[in-house]
């Protein structure tokens, strides 16, 4: 074995043994980075910040690279392998659809609030009462508001603050109108809230359709991407004349570039699957003055 290699699975054996190491610390150990350089700091709050499940596979990965480039004599695996450790299941994993689980909670907490208002409660006393029963995507900033309410803001000044914590349109048309039933002293707000919760049960159904048809060319595209990579796998080790010219330096760039190429393509077509940000309805408080003097 070269000393390149040798110093490679020294690398790697170090490296597990301080990942058994990391492990049996406790969880509420930070890493100490008094005597390191700022990029050292960095690298160790990066590593701290890792779940326990992301740093076996970093680690694993680099094993694996290492192993790999013993088997291939590819150097860019070195550095390929890993990254696509990390690349890969970012790009081909289901993007966070924020949309659709602020529409669910706010599906819940409207339905909780048109409940409670024919009991005779007045809008900011329902909000009080049904803080407990929202969400867990709600209730934070909910209890925010109550907080708010109690330090005597008024209730528009608070649905407005909540609007501009949540930064939903579909949150602002919720609140848009409980600020104009509140300035209209409750009244007609079980039926407008009724009307809203028909609405975000319809648009419900739309985003859901619309991400299950996003979600077909997700599910190719990781098919696709295992079948590759199995097969690149199996003629490696069946056919490894094939890849020789990826030996070379030239051939270990074209293979750097081709990667690239792909890891490109992925991200790009994550980008044209993820929902566009739309526009809210109360951007400013002066605005939602406007909306509110007109109504």
């Amino acid at each position: 074995m070269n000393p390149v290699a040798a110093g490679l699975s020294l690398f790697a054996v170090i490296a597990g043994l301080l990942l058994v190491v990391d492990g049996l610390h406790p969880r509420d150990r930070g890493l100490s980075t008094a005597p390191s350089t700022r990029l050292w700091t960095t690298v160790e709050n990066w590593w701290a910040g890792q779940t326990r499940r992301s740093r076996t596979q970093l680690v694993g990965s680099g094993v694996f690279a290492v192993v790999a480039f013993l088997i291939t004599g590819w150097p860019i695996v070195l550095v390929a392998l890993p990254l696509a450790t990390v690349g890969l299941p970012a790009l081909l994993s289901e993007p966070r659809n924020r949309d659709i689980e602020i529409l669910e909670a706010l599906d819940r907490w409207v339905r909780a609030l048109a409940a409670s208002l024919p009991t005779g409660k007045s809008i900011p006393d329902a909000i009080r009462t049904t803080c407990g029963q929202a969400p867990g995507l709600l209730r934070a900033p909910l209890r925010v508001m109550v907080a708010r309410l109690d330090a005597r803001w008024t209730t528009r000044e608070a649905l407005l603050a909540l609007a501009a914590d949540l930064d939903c349109p579909d949150a602002d048309a919720v609140l848009a109108a409980l600020v104009l039933a509140a300035q209209r002293g409750g009244v007609g707000a079980t039926s407008i809230l009724d009307e809203l919760a028909d609405t975000i049960q319809a648009r419900l159904r739309a985003l859901r359709e619309i991400e299950a048809e996003r979600a077909k060319p997700r599910v190719v595209v990781r098919q696709v991407t295992m079948i590759s990579l199995v097969a690149i796998g199996l003629a490696l080790l069946t056919q490894p004349d094939y890849f020789r010219p990826y030996r070379t330096p030239l051939g270990q760039v074209i293979m750097l570039a081709e990667l690239a190429c792909y890891l490109a393509s992925l991200a790009f077509m994550r980008r044209l699957t993820r929902p566009r940000r739309r526009e809210r309805i109360l951007r400013r408080a002066d605005h939602a003055q406007e909306v509110g003097s007109s109504a």
